[in-house]
């Protein structure tokens, strides 16, 4: 009763101090809305989107771009000599009848520097070959070499052209025997006049004009004329400066009398005379008294189809319609005489090539008759057949190169080994080995084989 009377008893009242009660003012975005978004004066003033990064900076090395035609300069260039290879004693220099007499089958000959510098001028290197591994240019005189040549002294003594195709597998050495030839008419005071790459006039990279009042319409070519006038004064300038001319050519250009076929090949200066000024010197050059010329060509496919180029009314053009080419074509068909004698040289690529049934029908029908065979007929079906092809080739003589003998292959891997590029010994196992597997003697695969491994 205690407890609950105590429970009972009314507390002390503890006076609380008053609640202070927030202040809340009127909240109004009227004014706000009012004044309108906030003028962007520029694009620095809108509002930026940052991107974190976790990246290192790296320090970027700035590079000079290449001058204009660098890139082609240097894919085109051409090394003749290596300072770090051995120099190869006790071989003999090329001279004027050396590559024509039977005892040189089988050896390797030096090219003298002079004849470099003129074959260097006629674009005659090739950036496929491995000039660039040896201390300065040696050739390997084939068997095939010593043939062709005793065909081009034969030529000036009988005072006709040699018309030839040289053809045979890929890497084959054809171009190489190309060079060769053109070694020899330069040790022997030939004119000598290369186009180097067929296909340089007909894929349509040089520029063509029509020539006018011809039927069917032919076109020149003037600026690859006037570059190979060039060239053809840069290799053959000894030659040339001491041959007169022998016509008038008061309307073509103003020359001195007593000019010479180098004042006549120098009167070119444009591009526009380029042409008339070629096919002054061309006609010159078949006069009875001049020097012997060898006309060559590399990559006979290119000029024997149609081009790539197209005529007024937007008609193909055939490559034998280009003046350049039908100068070739009428001198390997031998509807253009040579009277001093000389030769016609084309060799085929298969490297770049295409193939042209016309061509193959041919070369194939000309090399079946030279060695007694039954001469392959026209296929049936096929409807690509040119006539034009035909007439081209039909009077020239096919040689075809293939393998090396083993004799020839130990006589070039000894070179090799004398310009410090073989190391293992080399005995009749290791010949026998690189010539097995260069395809049999092929010298573009035994290079592959033997010398591309050390290529920087």
């Amino acid at each position: 009763m205690a407890s609950l009377s105590l429970r009972t008893l009314v507390r002390p009242a503890i006076p609380v101090a008053p609640r202070i009660q927030p202040i809340i003012a009127a909240f109004s975005t009227t004014s706000f809305l009012a004044a309108g978004p906030p003028a962007v004066k520029s694009r620095k003033d809108l509002p930026k989107k940052t991107k974190k990064t976790y990246k290192k900076k790296q320090n970027i090395v700035p590079v000079k771009k290449p001058q204009p035609g660098e890139r082609k300069a240097f894919r085109k260039r051409i090394q003749l000599s290596n300072n770090s290879a051995l120099p190869v004693t006790g071989i003999e220099s090329l001279e004027a009848a050396t590559m024509a007499r039977a005892e040189s089958g089988g050896k390797m000959f030096a090219v003298p520097d002079q004849v470099v510098d003129q074959l260097r001028a006629l674009e005659a290197f090739k950036t496929t070959q491995t000039w660039n591994l040896f201390r300065k240019p040696h050739v390997l005189v084939r068997k095939e070499t010593v043939e062709l040549m005793s065909k081009l002294e034969a030529s000036v003594e009988k005072k006709e052209a040699f018309k030839c195709v040289l053809t045979g597998s890929a890497l084959s050495g054809k171009s190489l025997t190309l060079l060769q030839a053109m070694s020899y008419a330069l040790l022997n005071e030939w004119v000598v006049i290369h186009i180097p790459e067929g296909q340089d006039l007909t894929n349509g990279n040089t520029e063509f004009s029509p020539v006018p009042d011809t039927e069917p319409m032919q076109f020149t070519q003037p600026v690859y004329c006037l570059k190979l006038l060039q060239n053809i004064y840069k290799a053959n300038k000894a030659v040339l400066e001491k041959t007169p001319v022998k016509m008038d050519w008061s309307r073509l250009t103003s020359l001195k009398q007593g000019a010479t076929l180098a004042d006549l090949a120098l009167s070119a200066k444009e591009s526009e005379f380029a042409w008339p000024t070629l096919s002054a010197l061309w006609t010159e050059l078949t006069q009875p008294g001049q020097p012997p010329v060898l006309f060559a060509l590399d990559g006979l496919a290119h000029i024997n189809k149609v081009s790539a180029y197209r005529d007024p009314s937007f008609n193909t053009v055939h490559a034998h319609e280009l003046l350049l080419v039908r100068t070739f074509v009428d001198a390997l068909s031998g509807k253009t005489q040579l009277p001093n004698g000389g030769a016609v040289i084309a060799a085929t690529s298969e490297n770049n090539t295409h193939y042209h049934p016309s061509q193959e029908l041919v070369l194939s029908q000309l090399e079946a008759g030279q060695a007694g065979r039954e001469v392959p007929k026209p296929n049936a079906y096929e409807k690509k057949y040119d006539d034009r092809v035909y007439d081209a080739l039909k009077n020239s003589q096919v040689i075809r190169l293939e393998g090396v003998s083993k004799d020839e292959a130990r006589v070039l891997m000894e070179y090799w080994g004398a310009s410090g590029m073989l190391r293992s010994v080399l005995d009749s196992r290791a010949v026998a080995e690189k010539w097995a597997l260069g395809g049999h003697g092929i010298v573009g695969e035994m290079e592959r084989a033997s010398l591309m491994t050390m290529r920087m």
